[in-house]
């Protein structure tokens, strides 16, 4: 009964030992395992970097600052993404400041440019390797020669979430700012009031809202709306697909919800962002970006 009893107390001790061993060290090395549950969310560090050390933008015309310096033309200086120009204090600006931000940011944004163009623009940024890229684009989608040419909202939907699969593949870890599209038809009340304005339309911009500017018959009123809808559909998207990465951010609709004056249109077409509009935009997306929760 003594040697059994001993041979028990041996074997206990042994199993006690490994146990032991095996709850305060992990693969021999004396290290205590990371903590679990709420412990390791304390610890681990957020998914979104509020102050990124460059800055890629893609998109279309008000990324390039078409119109807000001289007529038909790009201002790239004026960008709010990427801008040098002190009147604006772009996003990259006040970001990284004035000297980084002219050698560590990049605008790949074309004007005309639809969400179909986004993902070529996205390789182009990649190869930079950039901690953050914004996105404005999906206005020329609605602004077609007519309501029936808008871009199907299946369409917007797949070629954004190309875009953001291209970015992914080779940069997995970079945020995303998204914009979402302007408020058309405001921009259409705020500038049909401007006789200059309503003669460069005619030269073209976005015909599928301001062909017509002075009609205020039903038929317009329709066709108006419809596109302002397609606009409302196009946000839906960019909302859901933003959604599903974690390191990317939506506006939420503030750049739609935004409401342009005079003031921040161009004095030539008195409908894309004047150099204070670009300001604005800047303002808008600094704010989300750098904000603690989304």
């Amino acid at each position: 009964m003594r040697k059994r009893t001993h041979r028990v107390r041996a074997g206990l001790a042994v199993v006690a030992a490994v146990v032991l061993g095996a709850a305060g060290c992990a693969g021999g090395d004396g290290h205590v395992p990371a903590p679990k549950g709420s412990a390791a969310r304390a610890v681990r560090p957020p998914v979104w970097d509020r102050s990124p050390d460059s800055v890629a933008a893609v998109g279309d015309s008000i990324t390039r600052g078409f119109d807000a310096c001289t007529v038909l033309s790009d201002c790239p200086e004026v960008s709010w993404a990427t801008g040098g120009d002190a009147r604006v204090d772009s996003l990259a600006v006040r970001l990284l400041g004035a000297a980084r931000a002219a050698q560590h940011s990049w605008n790949y944004a074309v004007t005309g440019a639809r969400m179909a163009d986004l993902p070529e623009q996205m390789e182009q940024a990649a190869a930079h390797g950039p901690e953050l890229v914004t996105v404005m684009v999906g206005a020329n989608d609605a602004c077609r020669s007519s309501a029936s040419a808008m871009t199907p909202v299946a369409d917007f939907r797949a070629n954004f979430e190309e875009a953001m699969g291209t970015l992914r593949s080779s940069l997995p870890k970079t945020q995303v700012y998204v914009a979402s599209v302007p408020n058309l038809k405001r921009l259409w009340s705020e500038g049909r009031t401007n006789m200059l304005g309503k003669q460069v339309w005619k030269l073209g911009i976005c015909p599928s809202m301001l062909a017509d500017a002075d009609d205020l018959t039903s038929a317009a009123m329709v066709r108006r709306d419809g596109v302002q809808q397609r606009v409302v559909e196009y946000n839906k998207v960019l909302k859901e697909v933003c959604a599903k990465d974690r390191r990317c951010r939506f506006d939420d609709n503030a750049v739609y919800d935004y409401r342009f004056g005079t003031d921040q249109l161009s004095q030539w077409d008195w409908f894309h962002p004047s150099t204070d509009g670009q300001a604005r935009l800047a303002e808008i997306a600094y704010r989300r970006i750098t904000a603690r929760r989304p």
